[in-house]
């Protein structure tokens, strides 16, 4: 454990100007009113906040955060609240303390509330000052650290898997390098040990075969360097055990097939020699094809900066190489740190590289409860990336997989709430494309747009998700409030009073509820019985029922024989609006649709790939988003096949009776072409779903009569 002199000396070697009393204060403090507690290791408790503002140091960073390190558990686990913490220690760092502290005094229902309920706090106070979440890291890390002595196996493993979840890829965002590494690696020690183990025996094994393989690279690479006149400082070294697990579960292959376990780092004078060292390495050694990244070009969203390359290097060893100048190395190196190092405290808000956070902000302002919070957030911070552009050239950062929905909700969640459609690269798609890496998205909006349930189906960001299901919730409300005020005016009636909102407000506590709408709402979702809400409100009154009214036509209404004829209701429309099926494509249930608006005829449906299409490429508005229930329904619809046949007798008589022995039933049949040989025909099917015709496709093309046989698409 650092002592106190040792602590202060660490900062005064890096800021002179440190507040050295503060900084003492705080330590005696510490030590003071954690007292007797000790740690699951035995040790003292106040060594664990003094080891974390250890860590801290090696950031450099200034003395608010280091004295809030020292205090960052005073207020969760002594007497302590956070009014003295400002009356001792002042405004900043009491508001750095709070942020770090979890909400242990309020009742939560389960463990997974509590961290959710935990993390929700610390990302309101960290978008307000980054510090705290330095502050929560290094406090991680320390916890990490000392993990063993814990008994209790699933708390480790939950703390383990909770570091790998969040913080670790906290860390990756703000670009503490050494904190993510560290930290999955000790969380990936703790859940997969003998995966670990594995890999690190085999590790040691390269390096005891291998023998001074770095230095030999190092050293032929300066050379090289050297050779075309770039001062050049290089380093290497190994990939770290959870990077390598983590390629071979991506790329599914075992570690004797991995052979870029090696990375070296070129550190350069200026952003020209940086391309000038890669123009070097590419004349001398064999490119790998798709390891090159142009991260000086292009950043990544924390505001890392360099150029990646893979070659095959000296001695034939596949390498990767990093070319950074000395500015980028220490961003790099020290991340969200290398402000502090200069002075130059940051706020989220105040830097486009931290995006990212200001997105999980719009997710907790939408979330309807903090699971919810905490589900969107690893979707948001899990997921490799795709780069997309506005028509502008504004860069949009989204998980692989995303939509224009998607897109829509990046760039700002109105735009995503009248999303109508979408244009990739000036071409019209459906709002479920899956978007690629380098597309130019422009979204088309309309103001009488509203939020699609159907979207959350193919939406991958939070944000996204988060802003549709907030929409649902409020429409299903005010659903549930119009159906119940229906019923409760029919209910008060029938006991000859009228429903008003004054006439329940006695009641609203027999109920359980606590305003008039709360008790409508409650209604018309079933939850509160109508009858029992009109009886305390009117005891005693006899019920009206007024006779049914007999329609004349009744008697002659013949009745149905239970099976439903009417047209499907696809997701995506709104009930009771005309459907029809294109004759051109005769879509199929299992295949993805869209829908056309076609002025008096309701919506058009043609499949996704259909070529009539391009004729509405310009007409966004007509689009509509819909896709095939999945319950389906016992409709059976017509699917139209092109067939080639040889002119012998019985051909026909085999095609048709084939057909009828998959249950697939001829509806019409054209003949096209004939020759002396073959004959072609269009025949009209009806069938359950694209399956259903598939197999019959598949049974045709066996049969010796049958040339050739396709889905026709006119």
């Amino acid at each position: 454990m650092l002592r106190q002199y040792e602590l202060v000396e660490r900062v005064k070697a890096y800021d002179p100007d440190a507040n050295e009393d503060l900084i003492n204060r705080a330590y005696v403090y510490s030590v003071k009113v954690h007292g007797s507690q000790q740690r699951a290791s035995g040790d003292p408790y106040f060594a664990h906040p003094v080891e974390v503002a250890g860590i801290l140091t090696r950031y450099r960073l200034d003395t608010a955060t280091i004295v809030t390190a020292l205090l960052h558990d005073t207020v969760e686990d002594t007497a302590t609240t956070i009014d003295e913490i400002e009356k001792g220690f002042g405004g900043e760092v009491a508001k750095l303390v709070d942020g770090v502290t979890k909400l242990s005094k309020i009742e939560l229902q389960s463990r997974e509330e509590s961290q959710a309920e935990n993390f929700r706090k610390f990302l309101l106070a960290m978008s307000a000052d980054l510090r705290v979440l330095l502050v929560k890291l290094a406090d991680r890390l320390h916890n990490m650290r000392t993990l063993k002595y814990i008994a209790s196996e699933d708390k480790r493993r939950r703390i383990a898997r909770e570091t790998l979840e969040l913080y670790a890829p906290l860390a990756e965002r703000i670009g503490m390098r050494d904190f993510q590494e560290e930290l999955q690696d000790l969380a990936f020690a703790e859940l997969n040990r003998d995966a670990r183990d594995s890999i690190v025996r085999r590790l040691e094994f390269l390096a005891e075969r291998g023998g001074d393989v770095v230095p030999r690279i190092i050293g032929t690479l300066e050379e090289l360097m050297k050779a075309e006149s770039i001062e050049a400082k290089i380093s290497g070294r190994k990939k770290t055990p959870f990077s390598i697990w983590k390629k071979m579960q991506q790329k599914a292959v075992e570690f004797e097939q991995l052979s870029d376990i090696m990375a070296f780092r070129v550190v350069v004078k200026t952003v020209a020699d940086c391309y000038r060292a890669l123009g070097a390495l590419h004349s001398k050694y064999r490119v790998v094809p798709g390891r090159f990244k142009d991260y000086i070009s292009l950043p990544k969203p924390n505001g890392y900066r360099s150029l990646h390359t893979g070659v095959f290097g000296p001695g034939g060893h596949r390498i990767e190489v990093q070319i950074r100048t000395e500015d980028m190395h220490q961003f790099a190196e020290l991340g969200l740190a290398a402000h502090w190092q200069y002075k130059q405290h940051v706020a989220a808000k105040d830097t486009e590289a931290y995006r990212w956070l200001r997105g999980l902000l719009d997710i907790l302002e939408q979330g309807a409860d903090a699971e919810e919070f905490l589900e969107h957030t690893k979707l948001e911070m899990f997921q490799d990336k795709a780069f997309c552009f506005t028509p502008h050239g504004d860069l949009i950062e989204l998980p692989r997989g995303a939509t224009p929905v998607d897109f829509a909700y990046a760039v700002h969640s109105e735009i995503g709430d009248h999303c109508v459609g979408a244009k990739i690269n000036g071409r019209m798609v459906p709002l479920r494309t899956t978007l690629k890496n380098g597309d130019q998205v422009e979204i088309v909006t309309s103001k009488a747009q509203t939020p699609s349930p159907e979207w959350e189906r193919f939406v991958v960001t939070g944000k996204a998700r988060a802003r549709i299901r907030r929409f649902i919730r409020l429409r299903q409300r005010q659903e549930y409030l119009d159906l119940g005020q229906a019923m409760l005016e029919k209910a008060f009636v029938a006991r000859g009073g009228a429903f008003t909102g004054k006439v329940v407000e006695p009641v609203l506590r027999q109920f359980g509820q606590a305003s008039v709408e709360d008790l409508v709402a409650a209604v018309g979702q079933g939850n509160v019985s109508v009858g029992d809400v009109a009886r305390a409100v009117i005891p005693g009154a006899e019920t009206v029922q007024a006779p049914p009214k007999k329609k004349k036509d009744d008697a002659k209404k013949p009745k149905k024989d239970g099976k439903d004829t009417g047209a499907i209701q696809l997701k995506g429309l709104i009930p009771g609006m005309a459907v029809h099926f294109a004759g051109c494509c005769h879509p199929l249930p299992g295949e993805r649709i869209v829908g056309i608006v076609t002025t008096g005829k309701g919506v058009t449906v043609h499949t996704i790939d259909c070529d009539s299409l391009e004729a509405f490429a310009d007409m966004p508005e007509r689009w509509i988003d819909v896709a095939w229930p999945e319950d389906g329904d016992d409709q059976t619809r017509v699917g139209r096949l092109h067939v080639t046949v040889s002119n012998e007798p019985g051909a026909l008589g085999a095609i048709t009776t084939l057909i009828g022995k998959y249950d697939g039933n001829i509806q019409n049949l054209r003949f096209t072409a004939r020759t002396t040989d073959f004959f072609d025909m269009l025949i009209d099917i009806a069938v359950r779903d694209v399956r259903h015709l598939t197999t019959i496709i598949a049974a045709l093309r066996g049969q010796k009569v049958v040339a050739a046989v396709e889905r026709a698409r006119s």
